[in-house]
Formats: structure tokens, sequence, C-alpha cells
């Protein structure tokens, strides 16, 4: 479960979140959606440490991420853009993350379920765009941790690992997992989000089900549903 209270956070005289409170819970997926500079990187970004915000708190199963930083055994982070060294195989890859993590796991079925076994041996740098993003989805799912934050997960993907994928999504969380998912694809959260989270301006415009927003619209497609609601945003600001 990720909990964030009151968070603030701002770049010099750029506010970027503003008094964002997010309950992420167990067996739950949860998509983080919102145009670009609205906060969604920042927030992930807070939630792993990696910025510091200015206010607010946030706990990763009941602790306090603050100068802690042993939570992050808890999280499977598949970021947006990863970089490695180039000269790595894919195998060499994942034995180093095992000897940085100091644990040992078997990832032979999500190598098969990616089809990655024909690339093993081969270096990151002959890679397509589409195998590296499978070779990092292996590596956010092969420690089986109990948080996973997927950024922009199937870019790249052909048709047949994305159903993979939504596969292993929806069987992590009947497992109990805490799934966070920021996409631009809105087939992808209609398929798997129980709960939208719209940030615009770094504030929680839109909280509640994919299914909650359509009818609110009357709209039986979510990304019809969500142009209607920056529509009427929109029209807000240039009224008020």
């Amino acid at each position: 479960m990720v909990e964030i209270k009151n968070i603030d956070k701002s770049f010099g005289k750029l506010n970027v979140l503003q008094g964002l409170n997010v309950t992420i819970g167990k067996g739950k997926a949860v998509a983080i959606l919102g145009p670009n500079g609205s906060g969604k990187t920042t927030l992930i970004k807070c939630i792993l440490g990696l910025v510091i915000p200015n206010k607010g708190s946030i706990t990763v199963n009941g602790e306090n991420i603050h100068a802690n930083w042993n939570y992050r055994n808890y999280i499977g982070y598949l970021p947006q853009i990863a970089r490695f060294p180039e000269n790595l195989s894919v195998k060499e890859l994942f034995l180093m993350i095992q000897d940085l993590r100091q644990q040992k796991v078997n990832y032979d079925y999500l190598v098969n379920q990616f089809n990655l076994s024909p690339f093993l041996t081969k270096p990151l740098r002959s890679l397509s765009g589409g195998t590296r993003q499978k070779v990092n989805m292996v590596m956010a799912l092969m420690f089986n941790p109990e948080i996973y934050i997927f950024d922009e997960p199937t870019v790249g993907l052909d048709p047949i690992s994305c159903v993979r994928f939504k596969e292993l999504v929806q069987s992590q969380k009947n497992l109990g997992k805490t799934v966070l998912i920021t996409t631009h694809i809105l087939s992808e959260v209609e398929e798997l989000a129980d709960e939208i989270i719209f940030l615009l301006d770094g504030k929680i415009y839109y909280q509640g089900s994919p299914i909650e927003l359509m009818s609110k619209y009357e709209e039986t497609h979510l990304e019809r549903a969500i142009a209607k609601m920056l529509e009427t945003y929109e029209l807000k600001l240039i009224t008020s």
C-alpha cells in the first residue's frame, strides 16, 4: 500500500504538486493520468525517493520513506526510458541486477512469456526498442515485489507482448499486489485500472473509477470522457 498525504513540491517558483492526497491499496491498479507538465513524473519520483517533497509525507506498507531506502525492496519499477551499459548481454544485465539487489531469482517464466530466450546472449546495443522494453519489464517483475510502478509500460511492444503484460498485471492484482500505471494509451486504463487519478496543474482534478468518469460525461469510451472533462476545465478557466 502507498499512502501520500498533503504532498507539495515546487522547483523554484514553479509549483508542480499541490496538496496531493492519494491512497493506493493492495489488490488495486491505479492509473495516474494528465497532460504533459501536470506532475505525473514528479509524483512517481517522489514515491521512488528520487525527488524530496517540500511538504507532506509518503508511506509504503506503513513505513515513512523519508531517509529510509529499504522500502524500495517492495517496489518493481519500469521507467519510461531505462539506460544500462550497452555492451552487456541481456543475461549479464539480469545477473548484474540480481547482484545489486543481493537476491537470486528464477526469471525463466518471464523470459518465456516475453519470448526473450533468443536474445539472452545478445548485447543490449543490438536490441530493438520493443525488445528492450520487454527486458525492462522482466526486471520490474522478476523479484516478485509487492508494489509495481509502470511508466508507459507498453510503448513499443508487439500485440502479443501487450496481452502478456496485461495478463500479468491482472494476475498480480489477484495476488493482492499494488499497481501504479502512467500511460497515454487509454484503452489500457479501461482494461487494467480500478481507479483514475487525473492531475491538472499539480492538483487532483478527478479521482474515481473509469466507469464513473464515463458515466459522469455520458460517454462509452474513456478517451471521449476525458476530452469532455478537459473541455469543461478549459471553459472554467476562460470564464473565471
